[in-house]
């Protein structure tokens, strides 16, 4: 009997689905794709975009091309609630999609609550898009005083995880490539990437060092709003854009959902990708909660999540066996330094240069081309 599948967002986890959409409706089945955009963007190239070595054509997917070429609906907009019991997702302007069986590829955002909510100049570091933004904004100011003898542009990136390094390293090459007048600083907390091994550390602050990155490291930004930073050890940092990247979270919907979540308020999903309260429900990326052990926010396993998504929407669908999805233990990390460099790293390894950079690349366009299926280059 054909079914109606509904996939509540087009990130990384469905982007196997969406290539295979066609094996889907020509079951006879119904697929929703709901979707805020029709682009999504790839995030692995996220600060490249930032930093100009990426066009936004280069770094999206046209998730409602892939959606309507086989045969699919996809609708422009975001869900609010899940009402499992009556099996439909409520969106946020009133609409109700009725479901057999769902899938959540929300992906992430940050928490800019925490730091006092949005406002003028603050750049959270997802969704990807607002990067392209950001990029236009500054190029615009900058023109825009250009003539006069104001002070130089202030750009302040707040959090020094991976996010932030790659930020801040790409805002370096926007400037110095359009010879901008401007500060860049990043505060990192309680240190520059702390969760990795010193060298990568080091190698990492002495990249940005000498491109004269004003690093602080012990402090933590508490608050941001009206282009001023606040900080834990009472000083203020004034800034023009400030870039949010101290972590991402979940959506909020699942909780205020009543579904069950992790402690970040993720979908909780066992190893098969699926909701055990509520067998119809799957989810992947950075959205859920992986029950059989915490996943890091990365890329990876999402990408690596695909394929046993799309095997375990078709066979809920028509009742048959799911897979389950087994993590890597240890995965590569290469971090875009925005100067043709590339910081490498994996189980313990750590190489830096333009040929990690290379790979870098490699690799994500190889993404990219396996998933451009709908004309993005047009």
């Amino acid at each position: 009997m054909a079914k109606h599948l509904v996939l509540a967002g087009g990130g990384h986890a469905h982007l196997t689905i969406l290539k295979e959409l066609a094996d889907f409706t020509a079951r006879g089945h119904r697929v929703t794709l709901v979707s805020p955009e029709p682009f999504h963007s790839y995030s692995g190239m996220g600060p490249g975009l930032l930093g100009g070595s990426y066009r936004p054509e280069e770094v999206r997917f046209d998730v409602r091309a892939m959606t309507e070429r086989a045969g699919g609906v996809y609708v422009a907009g975001e869900v609010e609630r899940v009402d499992a019991a009556a099996r439909r997702l409520i969106l946020r302007d009133g609409a109700e999609i009725p479901y057999d069986v769902a899938s959540f590829n929300l992906g992430s955002r940050v928490p800019l609550e925490r730091l006092g909510g949005a406002g003028p100049g603050i750049v959270p570091v997802k969704p990807i898009s607002g990067l392209a933004t950001a990029r236009a904004a500054i190029l615009a100011t900058a023109t825009a005083t250009a003539t006069s003898t104001v002070q130089p542009l202030r750009l302040l990136v707040v959090g020094g995880g991976p996010a932030g390094v790659e930020i801040a390293g790409n805002l370096c090459r926007l400037v110095e490539e359009h010879s901008i007048s401007a500060e860049i600083s990043l505060v990192a907390g309680s240190r520059l990437l702390g969760a990795f091994p010193p060298k990568l550390r080091t190698k990492a602050f002495d990249s940005l060092s000498q491109r004269q990155v004003t690093l602080c490291e012990g402090s933590r930004v508490v608050a941001v709003n009206h282009h001023r930073a606040v900080l834990d050890d009472g000083r203020f940092l004034p800034y023009d854009f400030a870039f949010v990247a101290t972590g991402v979270v979940p959506p909020a919907l699942f909780r205020q959902s009543l579904l069950p979540v992790g402690p970040d308020g993720g979908l909780r999903v066992n190893a098969r990708l699926q909701c055990d309260a509520h067998p119809e429900l799957f989810g992947g990326g950075d959205c859920i909660h992986f029950a059989p052990r915490p996943l890091d926010k990365v890329g990876v396993h999402a990408v690596r999540q695909n394929p046993i998504l799309c095997h375990n929407l078709l066979a809920a669908l028509e009742n048959k066996t799911l897979q389950s999805y087994t993590p890597q233990r240890d995965y590569l990390l290469i971090f875009n330094l925005g100067d043709g460099r590339g910081l490498l790293h994996r189980n313990g390894l750590v190489v830096d240069g333009r040929p990690a950079f290379r790979l870098k690349d490699w690799i994500d366009r190889r993404f990219m081309r396996r998933f451009q299926v709908s004309g993005e280059q047009g």
